[in-house]
């Protein structure tokens, strides 16, 4: 399928590896312009040289911490002055610090709130004003399937990213007229850095092996193993496309049949 995004310009959070990483690459590939953010300046220029090796698109790479109000403002600008303007943002952050609910202490809420609520909020506010501009455009948010189902040790995680489906939702009954359209895609055990580092501090903490580990995380979806990125991709590309010109205020599972809930 041509999903037309020939002469888009799309901005990916996270993009220097996993989920992000994955992402960039597929709308490059589908002919968007991306620009790619994240902390470290080396590993978003590794992954700017084989994306643009792989798909021959232009890449603007922008290095700075997400977690700051100042960096995205700065992002955002500095993207729309490369390429002229901003047709889609995928908003994806680095996860919030591992916690159990009875026990996180301030610091870890406070960063959590700050990665993985605002930094939603702050990313649509920067993007918003470029897309009304322009006529319409697409923000998909990158959240988790723990807005359905709690995962062990991620219990803020769920909590924080909770209140972006409910700030998307009315952030796409506001912007509908506007033809810019607001979804959330929610990954379920995608073998990313992120998930590595959560199945193996759960290893650690059950006595047993990663590889092991990693195995039951796999069984606990209905397709009996782990996702790759390339199969979450995919989908955000399809959003960020015409094709999905309907498609607004939604929150999509990718997760192998992991969450058994019928809602």
């Amino acid at each position: 399928m041509d999903l037309n995004l020939g002469g888009k310009v799309a901005l990916v959070g996270g993009a220097s590896k996993g989920l992000g990483r994955a992402c960039a690459e597929e709308l490059a590939r589908e002919g968007a312009k991306v620009v790619i953010c994240s902390r470290t300046e080396a590993d978003l220029q590794v992954a700017a040289s084989e994306i643009r090796e792989s798909t021959g698109a232009e890449v603007f790479v922008y290095a700075g911490d997400l977690d700051r109000n100042e960096t995205i403002h700065n992002l955002v600008a500095s993207a729309v002055d490369h390429f002229g303007k901003l047709d889609i943002l995928v908003a994806n952050s680095g996860g919030p610090p591992l916690a159990r609910a009875a026990t996180a202490d301030e610091d870890t809420w406070n960063i959590t709130i700050q990665r993985s609520l605002l930094f939603f909020v702050r990313m649509a506010r920067e993007c918003v004003p470029h897309m009304k501009a322009q006529g319409g455009g697409r923000i998909i948010n990158i959240l988790s399937s723990t807005v359905y189902q709690p995962i062990d040790n991620l219990a803020l995680s769920g909590a924080a990213r909770m209140g972006v489906v409910a700030f998307s939702k009315s952030l796409s009954e506001e912007l509908g007229p506007d033809n810019i359209l607001v979804n959330n895609v929610c990954p379920g055990a995608i073998l990313t850095d992120r998930m590595l580092a959560n199945t193996t501090a759960r290893a650690n903490s059950q006595g047993v092996s990663v590889e092991d580990a990693l195995k039951a995380r796999g069984r606990e979806a209905a397709l009996g193993r782990i996702g790759r990125p390339d199969e979450f991709s995919g989908l955000v590309a399809f959003l960020a496309s015409d094709k999905a010109s309907y498609i607004t205020g939604t929150t999509m599972l990718i997760d192998g049949g992991l969450v058994r809930s019928v809602l």
